[in-house]
C-alpha cells in the first residue's frame, strides 16, 4: 500500500509524459507492486482471475508478458525488482492486509451468491494473493524473454531507489510513493497500467499515461529535505505504522515539520501519541534500507522455446497469440536494446 503522499506533492513536481519520452532508459520496476496490478485488473466479470487447465492463476504471467513487450516496444529497458524478506517493522502491516484479504474473500462468496458481479469483481480483486510459485514463474518468464531481474535482500522499492541512486537505472516504477522515501531520484508512475482503464464503480473510462516525478523538484518546492519527508510521512502513516497520527493530514504533517525541523520536536508538540514502532526506527530504515549491489543488467535475445513451454505447454496459453507477442518482443530487442549495444561495441574497438 505505502503511504499517500498525492495530496501533499505540487502539480509542479509531477509532470505527465509519453512512454517515448523514456525510450533508451533503464526503468527499476517495483516487480510485486506491478504483479499485483496484473492479478487486479486482468480478470473475468465475476471477479475470477485468468487461469489454467489446472486451475493455476495465470493473470500475472498473462500482463507480464504482454505489458513489457509494450515497455519494449518503446525503446525502454525494464529491469525487474523482486521483495525478499520483509522488514521486522512490516510485521503488523502484513498481519492487517492478510485480515483485509481474508474479509474480501468472505465479501466476494457473499456477493456472488446474490449475483452482484460488479461487487464481486470489486472484492476478487481486493484479495488478491501473490504466492510463491507465481512469483517464480514470473522470474522463470523474465529469464525466457531475457529481461534482468533483482533479487532485493527486503523492499523491492528499496532496491530500485538504489539501483537508481547509483545511475544503474534512470529511475524506479512504482504506483506507492514510498520509492520517494528510500530516495529514489525519479519515480514513474502508471507505466504498467498506462492505457483506457475504468474507473472503479463507474461505468466511465479514462486515458492513464505516466507522470515523472524528480525528487529533488519535489524538496525543492516544497521547501524541506528527504529526511523531513520520510518524518511527513511517518506522520501521516506508512507500511511500518499504518495508522499515524490520528487527525494529522498532509497539509498539516508539513506545516508541523517545517514549522518544528523535525518528527522529534513535532512529537513534543502534540498531543501524547503511541507508536507501535519507535518512529526513529522506521525513520533509520527509509534513510538506510537494506539492499544488495550483487546484480548484473543484461538483456538478451528472447528463447522463444522456453517461453513457449512455460506459457503455452505449462499454462495453456493460446500458441497463436504468444507466437505473435514472440515476433515484437523479438522485433524490440533487435531495433532498441541488440543494435545500440553493437553500436557501443564497434565505437569501444575503433
Amino acid at each position: 500500500m505505502g503511504v499517500n503522499l498525492r495530496d501533499l506533492i505540487p502539480e509542479k513536481a509531477i509532470r505527465v509524459i509519453e512512454l517515448k519520452e523514456l525510450r533508451g532508459k533503464i526503468i527499476a520496476i517495483d516487480a510485486y507492486n506491478a504483479l499485483y496490478q496484473f492479478l487486479t485488473a486482468i480478470r473475468q466479470p465475476d471477479g475470477t482471475p485468468l487461469k489454467d487447465r489446472q486451475g493455476r492463476i495465470t493473470s500475472h504471467l498473462s500482463g507480464l508478458f504482454y505489458r513489457t513487450i509494450n515497455i519494449m516496444e518503446q525503446g525502454i529497458k525494464p529491469v525487474y525488482v523482486f521483495d525478499g524478506k520483509p522488514p521486522e517493522l512490516k510485521k503488523m502491516e502484513i498481519e492487517r492486509r492478510k485480515k483485509v484479504k481474508e474479509e474480501a474473500v468472505r465479501k466476494y462468496e457473499e456477493a456472488l451468491s446474490k449475483g452482484d458481479l460488479e461487487a464481486a469483481k470489486r472484492y476478487a480483486q481486493m484479495s488478491s494473493r501473490l504466492t510463491e510459485p507465481m512469483v517464480e514463474d514470473a522470474k522463470k518468464l523474465l529469464t525466457a524473454m531475457g529481461i534482468p531481474w533483482v533479487q532485493a535482500p527486503a523492499e523491492g522499492e528499496a532496491q530500485a531507489a538504489y539501483m537508481a541512486q547509483k545511475g544503474d537505472a534512470y529511475a524506479s516504477a512504482s504506483q506507492d510513493y514510498d520509492s520517494l522515501l528510500f530516495g529514489t531520484p525519479r519515480l514513474v508512475r502508471n507505466l504498467t497500467i498506462t492505457g483506457r482503464r475504468k474507473l472503479p464503480r463507474k461505468n466511465v473510462y479514462v486515458e492513464i499515461k505516466p507522470e515523472l516525478i524528480e525528487l529533488d523538484t519535489l524538496l525543492r518546492e516544497l521547501g524541506i529535505t528527504r529526511e523531513q519527508l520520510v518524518d511527513i510521512a511517518i506522520l501521516l502513516g506508512t507500511d511500518y505504522n499504518p495508522e499515524g497520527v490520528k487527525g494529522i493530514g498532509p497539509k498539516t504533517a508539513l506545516k508541523m515539520i517545517k514549522t518544528y525541523g523535525s518528527l522529534e520536536k513535532a512529537l513534543k508538540a502534540l498531543p501524547r501519541h503511541e507508536f507501535p514502532i519507535d518512529p526513529l526506527k522506521i525513520r533509520e530504515y527509509f534513510l538506510n534500507p537494506q539492499v544488495t549491489g550483487d546484480y548484473k543488467l543484461e538483456w538478451k535475445e528472447p528463447d522463444e522455446n522456453a517461453v513457449i513451454e512455460l506459457l503455452v505447454k505449462e499454462h495453456d496459453f493460446s500458441p497463436e497469440r504468444v507466437r505473435n507477442a514472440l515476433n515484437r518482443l523479438k522485433t524490440a530487442y533487435r531495433e532498441h536494446i541488440k543494435s545500440k549495444q553493437l553500436g557501443l561495441d564497434l565505437w569501444f574497438k575503433k
